[in-house]
């Protein structure tokens, strides 16, 4: 790329991007501090925020259009759509033809969809890139980064996302990172509300409650926790000749049957656990193995 938003000639060394960073709160001033020092344009209406990065070697613009005006790549991490659109409707008016404009923010993937059919009068790329991993995670540079947009602007952007996060993946088209953000969200906050079930069995029975909380944080970071599970390209009911099935119907049936031990123990403490009765109804079928497990909801 000889120049922002040009095509690439071969044998051309790729120029380093020009980055702007729009939108410094928890999580986007821990990114941008990663890439201050390499010519980061950034903006946010806190002064407070701004001064941190310009001490690490960023530039503070006036606005957000100042920061389209100078980035090919800009980055925005604002609260939610209504920001975004604001956001994104001052940056492709003064954004240069070619320039990137990557929205980090957790939004509607219609709102990402739209804002991309308008950057597209301005020969401007929007990628949706909602990030995972937390505050902890962007402030180690260890974040996950889901991608939806085009092959050319995930490949643009491949580079500086990788400044804060170890995993970057392009997901598809925009709307794509959206809406794997939000089933992986799904899952997060769901498992909470799990966590509060198990811990009111835990506390109804006299364990320690801080004891149990480092029991699961140690195992699920050997294990990997529910992402143990996600190995299959599809939810369809699994053939017995698949590579996985022998796996998980060890699973199937460690579950169902450990389930019903915690759902007879909840019983004796008089301890509701809905959560524990669906898990045992429907734990098979979501292994793909519906309708032949030896472990029942009487355990």
């Amino acid at each position: 790329m000889s120049e922002a938003g040009g095509e690439a000639r071969e044998g051309d060394p790729p120029r380093e991007m020009s980055v702007g960073f729009v939108g410094l709160g928890q999580m986007g001033a821990p990114m941008a501090q990663h890439l201050a020092g390499q010519g980061l344009v950034v903006f946010d209406t806190r002064p407070d925020a701004v001064a941190p990065l310009v001490k690490a070697g960023a530039r503070a613009a006036k606005s957000v259009a100042e920061v389209a005006a100078h980035s090919d790549l800009v980055s925005v991490m604002v609260r939610d759509d209504g920001q975004v659109a604001e956001v994104g409707a001052e940056i492709l008016a003064s954004a240069r033809p070619g320039t990137v404009l990557a929205v980090h923010s957790t939004i509607r993937a219609k709102t990402a969809e739209e804002l991309a059919e308008k950057a597209r009068r301005y020969e401007i790329e929007v990628v949706d890139a909602p990030v995972s991993g937390g505050f902890m995670g962007a402030s180690a540079g260890s974040l996950a980064v889901m991608v939806g947009g085009t092959d050319e602007a995930f490949e643009r952007c491949r580079e500086p996302f990788g400044a804060w996060a170890d995993l970057v993946m392009h997901m598809g088209p925009v709307g794509a990172g959206t809406r794997t953000k939000l089933a992986r969200n799904l899952l997060h906050f769901v498992s909470f509300t799990a966590a509060a079930e198990a811990q009111r069995l835990a506390e109804a029975s006299g364990v320690s409650l801080r004891k149990l909380g480092r029991v699961v944080r140690h195992t699920d970071a050997i294990t990997g926790g529910a992402g143990s599970i996600m190995l299959r390209p599809t939810t369809a009911p699994m053939e017995p000749d698949d590579d996985l099935y022998d796996i998980l119907r060890h699973t199937r049936d460690l579950g169902e049957k450990d389930l019903s031990l915690a759902l007879e123990l909840a019983g004796e403490l008089g301890v509701d656990t809905p959560f524990a009765k669906l898990a045992l109804e429907r734990f098979g079928l979501g292994l793909g193995l519906p309708g032949d497990g030896d472990g029942d909801a009487d355990g």
